[in-house]
């Protein structure tokens, strides 16, 4: 593939081409791959840079361990953002190809500034259509919690203050979460690819596979017209002279010029974002169900790895967690590939176990097991640290500073901390006063019933949204030590509200190894949260429990 690329850049008179890891839907999950075809890499994300004697890999610090492993023979691996595309010597003066429907200008800005020459040309990888149409269905409103009408009209209130005649919405996830549709277009999120231009008043014109639609569906759609997914052109052709919004994460350079082309585009934010991002009652009621249920399947798999004596190893311990989650009627399937990372494996920090490097675990292994399940109706997401045998102190000490920070996170004061920035300094400070770190972010947005990883809220150093009542979101500090171990913890949380005080609560229930800490190292107040924690799950999941499991349960409380 890089020979054949290669050739295509002589062929276009190029010095080098881009291959990015997104589809033209720009989802992280897609079924579409050109970068794991062209590097191998595995990863959620990252682009590959192809020049005609020298190819780049340019992944974030989450990847690094692994693009090395996966695709250090024919790449130089690069980091971002400390070594950015621009930094290569004399590549200002370089003509580089991409794709322009599979790049923002807000990406090609950041990655590439404004000074080097960009050349639209589309290179054909060739990939097969999908000969399976997965049908969309509606969520009624026992499960949304708010009807399409109601949201359509949130949307409108907010282009009728800025000014906006058609907002054209091309993230998925938005358009989903907007008309109360979902689907299985990609491998862990109940999606359907789909875009939709919402103009002030009137029809909302839908972008979508015409197969998928049942008969239901489309009398559902009444109010809407049903377009081709490559009619964006002549549906902007046939629209009345007005000002547009587009969205600056998903819309691509291609899109954007066709719009461009008719109408002035005067806002770069798809205002669906923010009104996804807050979970109203019903969608925070029926993601605890679903956490319940996961936090049963996770705590069943917890006593099973605990009490184990038989020779296992990570592609097993992936098997057997499925199968406990598979146990629920409302479970559907992973939201993202379980990552069970054994010993070393555990320090790469998105780690795939395949045939190559699939590990037996050893009775002192430290295992990493990062998995989530999307359910009827919830999206889970959950992390364990464990070990079935002795781990030494200096594991504890390691292992309870990130717990430290964990805890510094759900207990933190909301009114004070009240974005992810402020955060993410609280869950780093137990390690970094001994001089450790991690390089990846303390928490991600999750959506309801839709994607795990979802924004605009996160806890980073670079987020700054302001944390509202009713978002979600991962609560996960690590320590990796390359080689040797990998430490996470994580829960998700959302953030509740009562009268003025703003406070993170628990959606995960599953036991934390309490063999792990040194309880030396733990003040009043975060043995109090540990007990407390622990008395909730148990709680929570107990009746669920067999009488050897419950008793396991109890003796971490007590």
């Amino acid at each position: 593939m890089i020979k054949e690329i290669i050739k295509f850049i002589y062929d276009q008179n190029l010095d080098g081409y881009i291959i990015p890891k997104n589809d033209n839907y720009f989802t992280e999950y897609s079924k579409i791959n050109n970068l794991a075809k062209v590097t191998n890499f595995k990863g959620s994300a990252g682009f590959a840079l192809i020049l005609k004697n020298k190819n780049y890999l340019f992944v974030d610090g989450r990847y690094t361990l692994q693009a090395n492993k996966e695709s250090g023979k024919n790449f130089k691996i690069c980091q971002i953002p400390y070594f950015w595309p621009k930094n290569i010597k004399n590549i200002e003066n370089y003509k580089i190809g991409f794709n322009p429907e599979l790049f923002t200008k807000k990406i090609l800005n950041l990655y590439f500034g404004k000074n080097i020459n960009l050349i639209p040309v589309k290179f054909n990888f060739k990939n097969k259509t999908e000969v399976k149409v997965n049908k969309i269905y509606q969520l009624n409103n026992s499960v949304s919690g708010e009807n399409a009408i109601s949201k359509i009209d949130k949307v409108r209130k907010y282009m009728n203050k800025n000014k906006i005649n058609y907002l054209y919405s091309s993230a998925s996830e938005n358009v989903n979460w907007l008309l109360n549709i979902r689907g299985k277009d990609l491998p862990n999120s109940p999606l359907i690819n789909c875009k939709i231009i919402i103009p002030k008043r009137g029809k909302l014109y839908l972008f979508v596979n015409s197969n998928k639609i049942t008969k239901s569906i489309k009398k559902y759609f009444k109010n809407i017209i049903l377009c081709d997914e490559n009619s964006l052109f002549e549906t902007i052709f046939n629209l009345r002279v007005g000002t547009f919004c587009i969205d600056k994460n998903t819309c691509s350079i291609f899109e954007q010029q066709i719009i461009s082309s008719k109408f002035k585009i005067i806002n770069e934010n798809d205002p669906i974002y923010d009104l996804k991002s807050i979970k109203n009652n019903i969608e925070i009621k029926n993601t605890l169900k679903a956490h319940i249920e996961d936090g049963v399947a996770v705590t069943k798999f917890l006593y099973w790895f605990k009490h184990n004596k038989k020779k296992i190893s990570e592609k097993k311990v992936e098997i057997k967690l499925q199968k406990f989650r598979e146990k629920s009627k409302n479970y559907l399937y992973p939201s993202f590939d379980t990552i069970a990372g054994s010993g070393p494996n555990g320090a790469i920090i998105h780690y795939k176990s395949s045939s190559l490097t699939n590990r037996e675990i050893k009775k002192n292994d430290i295992l990493l097991i990062d998995s989530g399940g999307q359910y009827k109706w919830g999206t889970t997401d959950i992390t364990r640290t464990i070990c079935s045998g002795k781990v030494s102190n200096t594991f504890k000490n390691n292992f309870t500073r990130v717990l430290k920070g964990h805890i510094s996170v759900i207990t933190c004061d909301l009114n004070k901390n009240f974005n992810g920035h402020l955060i993410d300094k609280l869950a780093r400070k137990p390690l970094k006063n001994v001089g450790l770190n991690y390089s990846h972010g303390t928490g991600h947005g999750v959506g309801f019933f839709l994607n795990v990883h979802e924004g605009p809220q996160a806890i980073s150093n670079y987020n700054r949204v302001k944390l509202k009542a009713g978002m979600v979101l991962s609560n996960e500090p690590g320590f990796y030590l390359q080689n040797k171990y990998g430490i996470r913890i994580e829960n998700l949380v959302y953030v509740h509200k009562e009268k003025l005080k703003m406070s993170f609560k628990n959606l995960t229930f599953a036991p934390i190894d309490v063999d792990l800490i040194n309880f030396k190292m733990l003040n009043n107040k975060e043995k109090k949260y540990l007990f407390d924690y622990h008395l909730s799950v148990y709680a929570k999941i107990s009746k669920f429990l067999n009488n050897s499991e419950k008793k396991w349960l109890i003796n971490l409380i007590y």
